[in-house]
């Protein structure tokens, strides 16, 4: 199962009034300076995905994702999206060769 806030329906909602067009929006784990972490991106739905749909928007996430972190909740927090999980991550990885200062890289 997939949630979404209202404050996080009410973001994508503004997103997607400004283009037209509902794409479906990926949950994905992605590597960043402050280490691994769940994040949104606009995709196409893959072979291997299950496809979750709530309060108009449809999301999509790998089922060996969706099998590490169980339901999922999307919510927006002062910096972003933040996708929390049933399960939690134990995610390693991480860290900036090219990040000028480890402040610099935020997470």
């Amino acid at each position: 199962m997939l949630e979404l806030s209202q404050s996080a329906r009410e973001e994508l909602e503004a997103y997607f009034d400004e283009r037209g067009e509902k794409s479906p929006v990926r949950v994905f784990l992605a590597n960043s300076c402050a280490g691994m972490r769940l994040s949104l991106a606009l995709d196409q739905p893959a072979d291997d995905d299950l496809t979750f749909e709530a309060d108009g928007f449809t999301f999509l996430v790998s089922k060996e994702l969706f099998e590490l972190t169980g339901n999922i909740t999307v919510d927006l927090g002062p910096m972003g999206f933040d996708i929390l999980t049933e399960t939690p991550l134990e995610l390693e990885g991480g860290g900036c060769s090219g990040c000028p200062s480890a402040g610099a890289c935020g997470g």
